[in-house]
């Protein structure tokens, strides 16, 4: 996701199955246990504290109250404003009518992977720019942030999803590019619409937004042989403040991972920035979708995860990728709808999501899909 992305599956700690998916590249995991808050260990021997030492155990016992009493704190805000969405979210997200497959113009150049409904694998390739590489990029993220912006400003109660899609196509075509998404493992339409408890993945139908909503918009371009992937969420008409800042923190949780990158830099700093962020207010980090390498490939090496990870790699000066966490309001599990697309929280939820794609450079990093 995030543009649309990959979705994987991890069967097995060494082996990487694809299954369908788009909106971040989905890793399909057994959710872990909830993480300590601020990430502080607290397991101290007993036995290592003794004479002078006692004052340490006492204060690190003071300290781990601390942080449990404010780890059951903003528990207990969580689910009270978790209850509160729920109610005013009234009836849960339910399938609505698609509407028949728009043509691109035969003009418009088109990605590779439309000779077949099977869902690309992942490339192992980093995708790592020359100038004239780096100048496509970014003509294509460009035209990438402008169509979302523009998919935004058509957010309000009563619009359909279908009918942002619908816009957003023409807008693509009529700028000499293809939507993405379209087609990219037999996806039927040009963007992701996510609503509320809808994680990511989401296809635009019938179904009108209401006062409240939540959506977040997964635009991908491919323009001059090149992909600009970009998501935002936005609020529709009288948004409720738990949910308003669900949104807010995912955002920031986007630019604390994307502040950390530069060359050189371990790719996993990106995920323990932005948990330590989201744990903060309570909000939990979707583990399964993830980020992904983007260029002439729509999805590649390397895999960004989100969450507190321990993988090897390093960033290099010229690569681009994607950075697109999802937060949630409450657990991470994940259900999928028949469509094989649509992924919703398990337990009816809100979700967020913001994604960019960045551009190493030897200090830090270029947020390509801005204008």
């Amino acid at each position: 996701p995030s543009g649309m992305a990959f979705v994987a599956s991890l069967s097995h700690p060494s082996s990487l199955q694809l299954s369908s998916s788009l909106h971040g590249d989905a890793l399909s995991t057994t959710s872990s246990s909830s993480i300590l808050l601020m990430g502080v260990p607290l397991n101290y021997s007993s036995s290592s504290l003794s004479g002078k030492k006692s004052h340490v155990r006492k204060r690190l016992v003071v300290f781990s109250k601390k942080i449990s009493g404010l780890d059951e704190a903003m528990r207990i805000r969580r689910e009270r404003e978790l209850q509160t969405s729920t109610t005013r979210r009234r009836l849960p997200l339910m399938r609505r009518r698609v509407s028949p497959r728009l043509p691109v113009p035969d003009h418009i150049p088109k990605p590779p992977y439309l000779s077949s409904t099977l869902l690309p694998e992942l490339s192992s390739d980093y995708q790592n720019h020359d100038s004239e590489g780096i100048a496509r990029m970014r003509a294509a993220c460009e035209l990438a942030a402008r169509v979302l912006d523009y998919a935004g400003t058509l957010v309000r109660p009563s619009v359909t999803t279908n009918e942002i899609d619908r816009a957003v196509h023409q807008m693509i075509i009529d700028a000499g590019a293809y939507p993405s998404p379209l087609g990219y493992g037999g996806f039927p339409k040009r963007v992701c619409t996510s609503v509320n408890e809808c994680m990511c993945h989401g296809i635009p139908d019938s179904r009108q937004l209401q006062d409240g909503d939540i959506i977040n918009i997964d635009v991908t371009v491919y323009l001059n042989g090149y992909h600009g992937d970009t998501s935002k969420t936005f609020l529709c008409g009288n948004v409720s403040p738990a949910m308003k800042r669900l949104v807010k923190v995912t955002e920031e949780c986007l630019e604390r991972g994307i502040a950390v990158c530069k060359d050189g830099a371990l790719f996993r700093k990106i995920g323990k920035r932005i948990s330590e962020h989201a744990e903060k207010f309570g909000f939990g980090v979707v583990e399964r979708f993830v980020g992904h390498g983007v260029g002439t490939i729509f999805h590649s090496e390397p895999i960004i995860y989100h969450h507190r990870n321990d993988k090897p790699g390093c960033m290099v000066e010229g690569q681009t990728f994607t950075i697109e966490p999802i937060l949630t309001m409450g657990g991470i599990d994940c259900v999928t709808w028949e469509d094989n697309w649509t992924t919703l929280t398990a337990d009816g939820s809100p979700a967020a999501q913001f994604e960019h794609t960045i551009l190493i450079t030897r200090t830090g990093a270029e947020i390509l899909t801005k204008y």
